[in-house]
């Protein structure tokens, strides 16, 4: 996370307008009453995504009017777009289910060369956890110990899935850097890709967020038992001085703008999907339930024992703003990401 304010996001919460008189009476009256609102994280257990999902789970539900259950249920599979696709054609449009999901997701729709039944600017944006720089990592028995030793020689890396950070970070990378990064994809989630790294069968991992990584592994950076190669975000997390910025090592305009595109979804770390189409007085209760749950004294302090950082969230409407200027980025840098996360030029 950067430039962290330290002060309490309660202060910065957005004013939230309901758009009727009923609208305001069914908030009031409590429409969670005697229902559940469902997580479905898009990662496996004990993965940051997971333990991060769990922590919101406990507060959440304080915070919306009938004061629901708030269960998460784990549904890996396919870099986090199984849940993306379930929020899109299966789950309730009432505001009862939503997703919480890594970075790579945001991107499926402009990298997938699948026909896909929705836009990545249609989900109703909740909210996310933090702002984050995401980095390769490879383990301490590796060779390959700088991203210059990487671009010398063959890095494997444990991958979710081929829309995920996992999988596109590597590829974008071997084009704008040069680096020889293969990507062992499959691996059904963090812990697995965990698991790979520390018994062998790959070398390292990218997209590693830095609250995530010490959430899931804390004694990794503390005992050097990984190497950071390199940062991908728009600026460099404060405690990684030493580590290069891939957007610094990018050499033109062009391969600045991609790295640009990559890095931006590290704004809306951790981010939390509902829907598309949510009735307007359930997308206002979600948003403000979830920045007062992120202001929350104990859920901040848990978040601190995770990981060594205090949360810095960003709000629904923001994050549905950043969505979109994402999106609206020149159709040639589109497509070049496209081609390069599908090895077609």
């Amino acid at each position: 996370m950067i430039g962290f304010t330290r002060i309490a996001c309660a202060a910065a919460l957005p004013a939230v307008l309901m758009t009727s008189a009923g609208a305001q009476a069914q908030s009031a009256d409590g429409f969670y009453k005697g229902k559940q609102l469902q997580i479905f994280v898009a990662g496996s257990a004990g993965g940051g995504i997971d333990l991060g999902a769990r922590l919101v789970s406990r507060f959440l539900g304080k915070y919306l009017p009938g004061n629901p259950a708030v269960p998460v249920q784990d549904m890996p599979g396919a870099g986090g777009i199984r849940v993306l696709e379930y929020l899109a054609t299966v789950a309730p449009r009432d505001g009862t289910q939503i997703g919480a999901f890594s970075t790579g997701p945001l991107l499926d729709q402009m990298i997938t060369t699948r026909q896909v039944s929705y836009k990545t600017t249609d989900f109703t944006a909740v909210g996310a956890l933090e702002k984050d720089v995401s980095f390769c990592a490879t383990w301490n028995k590796s060779p390959v110990k700088t991203v210059e030793a990487a671009r010398e020689r063959v890095t494997t890396l444990g991958g979710t899935g081929a829309g995920s950070s996992t999988d596109i970070e590597p590829m974008v990378l071997n084009d704008v850097l040069g680096t020889k990064l293969k990507v062992i994809s499959g691996y059904p989630g963090t812990q697995e890709t965990i698991l790979a790294i520390e018994r062998g069968e790959v070398d390292g991992r990218c997209a590693f967020g830095w609250s995530s990584m010490n959430a899931s592994k804390p004694e990794w950076l503390p005992k050097k038992m990984v190497h950071l190669l390199v940062q991908i975000g728009l600026q460099k997390h404060p405690r990684l001085p030493d580590v290069p910025l891939a957007l610094d090592l990018a050499k033109t305009e062009a391969d600045k703008q991609l790295m640009r595109v990559v890095a931006t979804p590290l704004a809306i770390s951790r981010p939390y999907l509902a829907p598309p189409n949510l009735p307007p007085e359930r997308t206002a209760d979600l948003r403000k339930a979830f920045m007062a749950a992120l202001a929350d004294p104990e859920l901040r302090a848990d978040f601190r024992k995770m990981t060594t950082e205090d949360p810095e969230p960003t709000d629904g409407a923001t994050m549905q703003k950043l969505l979109a200027d994402m999106y609206s980025v020149p159709q040639s840098v589109q497509n070049r990401l496209r081609n390069i996360v599908n090895n077609t030029k």
